[in-house]
């Protein structure tokens, strides 16, 4: 049967691949900031907070909508942020009940589940979402999915399937986390392992196609198998890991922000100390998908695409 599918961000990294391979059989339109001159489907040159995205669901009859648009990188204007990850998400939500759209799939995030010292070893679906307020990004993500829970009790009509991706890595990813493997030499906070979670690029996009073309709900972490420390990370890099006490990275990080040489805050440190690591069971199990790379290989496959550039 042809759906007809909307994708919000979908001139995006993510968004851009999975309109592609969907608009291959399906009527995708596609909506974004930028332009993307190259789509061959419909596309939109639209923000997420216009109204007028309720009448165009109901221009093009859409009947599944898969929302990637959102703010992945801290801008400085906190409100700013907030305003397209949370009120957008809103307006996407009324849109779609508006329309009678019957399913919406979002890209959430594991750092919904926030960077706490009490975190479980491995995230489960149901451990609570406690999105750290001093980083928007986890924030935002954590009060979008409080407003999806609130959207699944007051219109359980538009089915929803939630994805909480942990750190995506394809051959040609350029983000803040690559930035810092990038870097001469890895920073560890002293007596932390710093634990990283991967998932393909190419996983992701084949999860949210399975999930629009079989119609499924719920809520599900991606991530490979296995989890990296830093200190691990740098071994595969063949770079040094400098450990560093965590009141000293805190003071550095205060001083550096008095005098404006960064926006972080020394409440940041805990972003490298307690990061989420995300039980992927549900995936394989409930969601039937089972990723095609581990933690690792991900991350091998990721510095092949980085070596390949360089000797290019």
């Amino acid at each position: 049967m042809r759906r007809r599918i909307l994708i919000t961000g979908a001139a995006g990294y993510i968004g851009s691949q999975v309109a592609r391979r969907l608009s291959q059989d399906h009527h995708v339109v596609g909506v974004d900031i930028r332009a993307d001159d190259s789509a061959d489907f419909p596309f939109y040159e639209m923000d997420i907070r216009d109204p007028d995205l309720g009448r165009l669901l109901g221009e093009h009859q859409i009947q599944q909508v898969v929302h990637l648009a959102a703010v992945l990188e801290d801008s400085g204007d906190r409100a700013r942020d907030f305003d397209i990850d949370v009120n957008g998400t809103r307006n996407v939500l009324d849109a779609c009940v508006a329309a009678g759209v019957e399913q919406l799939v979002v890209a959430s995030s594991g750092a919904a589940y926030g960077y706490h010292p009490d975190n479980p070893a491995w995230l489960d679906e149901d451990d609570a979402l406690r999105g750290n307020p001093e980083f928007p990004y986890s924030d935002h993500k954590r009060q979008v999915e409080t407003l999806l829970a609130e959207y699944r009790q007051t219109h359980p009509a538009l089915k929803q399937l939630v994805l909480r991706p942990g750190t995506v890595l394809g051959a040609n990813t350029r983000n803040l986390i690559t930035r810092l493997f990038e870097k001469p030499r890895l920073v560890a906070v002293a007596g932390s392992p710093s634990p990283f979670v991967f998932i393909w690029d190419q996983d992701v996009v084949a999860i949210i196609q399975k999930g629009v073309l079989e119609g499924k709900t719920g809520r599900y972490n991606l991530a490979g198998d296995g989890a990296l420390s830093i200190h691990e990370l740098g071994r595969l890099l063949d770079k040094p890991v400098v450990s560093v006490p965590a009141g000293l990275i805190r003071a550095a990080l205060w001083i550096g922000n008095r005098l404006s040489l960064t926006r972080y805050t020394p409440a940041q440190v805990n972003f490298l100390r307690y990061r989420p690591v995300l039980a992927n069971r549900r995936l394989k199990e409930d969601f039937g998908y089972i990723p095609r790379k581990t933690s690792e290989q991900v991350f091998r496959f990721y510095m092949a695409g980085q070596q390949q550039r360089k000797d290019e």
